[in-house]
């Protein structure tokens, strides 16, 4: 596929457009990151590096700290939502929330900050929509960790209202198994249904109470939920195994290990199998608290897992701060406010410059 040309110096909501019409589902990111890069290297005060379908440009002033500026270049698959269009005060299209808008404003902070007060890198990463080990940011980190070694303070570009959203949940999956007796359905008293007797583990989800949890004076509402059953081998077999998967959403002050023993304290006599678990990140409001001023607004809980954990497990503080509705991310109506585009550009420069 052809790379377009990124006008840098065009308006924010031009260069929104620009990248949603560059096609980019995780795993197919070539394209728009080819077309970074191009961008990026004809900027003579950056330095630009290509890690896979990952781009990442770094500032060498010199400064005392080193800020980096985060977003992903992918996308969920389209749902009609091809090309962008602007409807009054918002830009239309796939991923113009999630988070192309908030691209677009970190690239125009590369070419318009040429000489910040703090060091930056930017950092334009693939495939955040999927699964963690195929993560554009995690590839970084693996294969070339001194491009993010010396960070102070990381912004991800995630949508989170043109406001501050502070830390992240953690993830829990896991598989609860419940046993039964295989037998023909035609003889069914012969065995035991282990569907049937999956009814106490969902009752006991439907009834589950999502606790609240505060945290540097931000409320993380934790989650619970049954998000597949699977039972079954063929029509005319009763089921010996019900297999309940479980997802936690769990805040940032608890441990991968607290996360576990909560979930199998909740399903006592059951086989529990986790499959993964992925720590949240702390809200640090006390090393993040003058970008969190100088932004304007309350900050926020974040109420989902982002890539700022993947900085918190660095020991770096980070923070979600973005163009869009989070609640709008992946729905086939998408779209990024032109007030949102604006504001986060013009508060961010501000601070920088």
């Amino acid at each position: 596929m052809h790379s377009p040309h990124l006008d840098l110096t065009a308006n924010v909501v031009s260069l929104t457009r620009a990248l949603v019409d560059t096609p980019s589902e995780s795993g197919a990111e070539a394209a728009l990151a080819d077309a970074v890069e191009g961008a990026l290297r004809a900027l003579p005060h950056l330095v630009v590096d290509r890690v896979g379908d990952s781009v990442v440009a770094r500032t060498g002033l010199g400064r005392p700290e080193r800020v980096v500026l985060a977003g992903h270049l992918d996308t969920v698959p389209a749902a009609g939502n091809l090309p962008a269009r602007v409807d009054g005060e918002r830009v239309y299209g796939l991923g113009a929330c999630d988070m192309k808008g908030g691209v677009a404003v970190a690239l125009r902070i590369a070419a318009g900050v040429p000489r910040p007060s703090r060091d930056l890198t930017f950092v334009f990463y693939a495939c955040e929509e999927v699964e963690s080990d195929r993560n554009g940011l995690r590839r970084i980190l693996a294969e070339r960790p001194g491009l993010l070694a010396d960070a102070g303070l990381a912004i991800l570009m995630e949508p989170s209202g043109a406001g501050v959203e502070a830390g992240c949940q953690g993830i829990l999956t896991a598989d609860v198994v419940v046993r039964g007796e295989r037998a023909h359905t035609a003889r069914a008293w012969q065995g035991v249904n282990a569907a049937h007797k999956a009814a106490p583990v969902l009752r006991r989800l439907d009834e589950h109470r999502a606790e609240r949890v505060v945290v540097d004076g931000l409320e993380y509402r934790e989650g619970l939920s049954a998000v597949a059953v699977r039972a079954g081998v063929a029509g005319n077999v009763v089921p010996d195994e019900c297999v309940v998967t479980v997802d936690y959403r769990f805040a940032p002050s608890r441990s991968e290990a607290d996360a576990e023993a909560y979930v199998r304290g909740l399903f006592p006599g059951y086989e529990v199998r986790v499959t993964e678990v992925v720590p949240g990140a702390a809200p640090r409001l006390d090393r993040v608290g003058g970008l969190v001023a100088a932004l304007g607004g309350r900050p926020r809980p974040k109420l989902g897992w982002t890539d700022v954990a993947r900085f918190a497990a660095l020991g770096v503080p980070a923070l979600n701060y973005g163009p869009g509705d989070p609640t709008l991310a992946h729905t086939a109506g998408e779209y990024v406010p032109v007030a949102h585009l604006r504001a986060c550009e013009e508060r961010l420069t501000r601070w920088l410059a």
